[in-house]
């Protein structure tokens, strides 16, 4: 493939999505939408990435400037339409040869391999390449105009097109392939006469066919090039990841009992014969081993989940959850910044943070590592085959020896030798027939209140 840039505009205003947080930086799948486009350029193996952004919206410019691979930043002071936007990368682009895309920032779906495609009739065809699709409704949508050869004659916006135009369901989702300099070229000869008194970027095609260069498409689907204007949108385009998200799971191996309870992340990796049971949350951040078996109601973010583990229902991970092979992690345990080593477990009502635990230790219910002391994290260590019993506070910083054993109710503020038993509570005292006693002193109390 030559060498290719992409342009991704990002400088819109963004009102309808009423928010304080610039349209571009919500998120889909957990990933802000500029991001998605920007990962898409990447994959497609664009050479040069410039985002085009707004004066009014620094906090973009801050988010791009803190990714790990910075794109370049254009700045188009006043939005006076499409064509102009691109233009504001004209500059960073002077010296470049070879063929750029125009992308955007609110329309986090694209595909690379639809890139790929427009690629490849560009390389057979020349001329200029525009993404299409078919819409159910096409209203709001400019329309793609054919020619007899089934190549683009015009663009024509909704606002601009009559009767026999607005009947055409072929549609304009924005994304152009060109060769740079000739994109430019055809955009510095773009007149704002129109409607909107605004420079369209559609209208390249126009002038490309009068300068005789042929302007063709490619198809994708709808969802693919679905823009995201309003949290109504946001939410559809949620909807088109977390299927596609699904899908893909679920033709790579993994058994889900009600697919549309599960809740993926951008970056969530599940193996083979992983079997997820309804609503069950993947945050960023998370990997899944084969044969896992993630029960309902749990949520995780930033963990690690080793082959043939268990986990839930209703339990948590929280970021740092590392669980080795065949980790046993039961209802309303909270993992965080922990490793379980193999075969070791909490099933039930603990937390556990800050931590190492050994393989095939066994954690009691309602054990606690007590990790934080209103100003520092410390860290427990607990040995391979240690049982703690229930109810039992471990106080940070301390160290379970392996194959020792807490017994129930206690707080363990020291270092526990290997193999020893501790207990640490209260001893126990029994006054015979107090229990007796005060429930008649009492019934005797009521009785004169005049109460039953």
């Amino acid at each position: 493939m030559p060498a290719c840039a992409v342009i991704v505009l990002a400088a819109g205003q963004g009102t309808r999505m009423r928010s304080s947080l610039p349209k571009v930086l919500h998120k889909v799948g957990a990933r802000a939408m500029i991001d998605w486009t920007l990962a898409a350029a990447q994959s497609f193996g664009a050479d040069r990435r410039i985002v085009v952004v707004g004066p009014h919206a620094p906090q973009v410019r801050a988010h791009l400037e803190r990714a790990e691979r910075p794109p370049e930043i254009a700045v188009q002071a006043q939005p006076l339409g499409t064509g102009h936007a691109v233009l504001a990368a004209r500059e960073a682009l002077s010296d470049f040869e070879g063929d750029v895309v125009v992308l955007y920032g609110d329309t986090p779906l694209i595909r690379p391999e639809t890139l790929q495609a427009m690629a490849a009739v560009r390389a057979v065809h020349g001329g200029v390449v525009v993404l299409g699709f078919r819409a159910e409704n096409p209203a709001g949508y400019g329309r793609l105009i054919e020619d007899e050869q089934g190549r683009i004659a015009r663009i024509v916006e909704e606002r601009d097109a009559d009767a026999e135009e607005k009947a055409v369901n072929l549609c304009n989702s924005g994304v152009f392939l060109a060769d740079a300099k000739l994109l430019m070229q055809l955009l510095s000869m773009v007149r704002a006469d129109n409607a909107k008194k605004e420079y369209y970027l559609t209208d390249i095609v126009g002038l490309g066919r009068s300068a005789g260069f042929a302007t063709r498409y490619v198809g994708c689907p709808e969802t693919e090039v679905l823009g995201v204007n309003s949290r109504l949108e946001l939410s559809q385009a949620e909807a088109v990841f977390q299927n596609r998200a699904r899908t893909e799971a679920m033709l790579a191996g993994v058994t889900m009992i009600d697919p549309n309870t599960v809740y993926f992340s951008y970056d969530t990796a599940i193996e083979a014969d992983v079997v997820i049971e309804p609503h069950v949350f993947f945050g960023p951040g998370v990997s899944v081993a084969a044969g896992a078996h993630i029960k309902a109601h749990c949520h995780l973010e930033g963990a690690t989940v080793g082959p043939g583990a268990q986990l839930g229902p209703f339990a948590r991970l929280r970021p740092g959850a590392d669980l080795r092979a065949h980790v046993k992690i039961g209802n309303f345990v909270e993992v965080k910044n922990a490793v379980f080593h193999e075969k070791a477990q909490a099933s039930h009502l603990t937390y556990v943070g800050d931590a190492e635990v050994g393989a095939r230790a066994n954690l009691g219910c309602g054990t606690i590592t007590c990790n934080y002391d209103g100003f520092d994290k410390h860290h427990t260590v607990i040995g391979e085959d240690a049982f703690i019993g229930s109810d039992t506070a471990l106080v940070a910083p301390v160290r379970i020896g392996a194959g020792a054993i807490t017994g129930a109710g206690s707080v363990i503020t020291k270092d526990v030798e290997p193999d020893a038993l501790v207990v640490s509570r209260s001893p126990q005292k029994s006054v015979p027939g107090w229990a007796k006693a005060f429930r008649e002193r009492k019934k005797a109390e009521r009785a004169g209140r005049g109460k039953p």
